[in-house]
């Protein structure tokens, strides 16, 4: 099965759906990112579930755990289509909406960054945009 990503004229993802695989052919039809964004009058793009930041990953036995896959080559549009996100067409990337001002889009992963990187001591964290640092969860 595969995921397609319905976009609004400013290329917003305003739903996903589960389709036909692009390598099915049903009466003849074979091109179902047009087939589907035909039949409901919008643009349609296909996405990766498996793909986060241009690596395509599975998931073990026990969907405990996710491991990159041996085959990148099934990584494409960087990112899995989510309500809200941006398809940016120069890219063939799927962005999520940032979550605050200060991060900075990663051009290799179209995933956003906190201007410094989040504590890898065991602790955890959120960030505070008015003093732009992590802050230690104390609850």
């Amino acid at each position: 099965m595969a995921h397609y990503a319905f976009l609004d004229d400013n290329n917003i993802v305003t739903e996903v759906i589960v389709g036909r695989d692009e390598d099915e052919v049903v009466d003849g039809i074979s091109d179902w990112e047009a087939y589907y964004g035909e039949f409901r009058g919008q643009r349609c793009v296909r996405a990766s579930y498996n793909t986060e930041g241009g690596v395509h990953y599975f998931y073990n036995d026990t969907l405990e755990t996710k491991e990159a896959s041996a085959d990148q080559s099934k990584a494409f549009r960087k990112n899995y289509a989510g309500i809200g996100f941006t398809y940016d067409e120069s890219r063939d990337a799927f962005i999520p909406p940032s979550p605050y001002p200060s991060w900075v889009l990663n051009e290799d992963t179209c995933l956003w960054e906190a201007p410094i990187p989040y504590p890898d001591d065991g602790t955890d964290y959120i960030w505070d945009e008015s003093t732009e640092l992590w802050i230690e969860v104390t609850e």
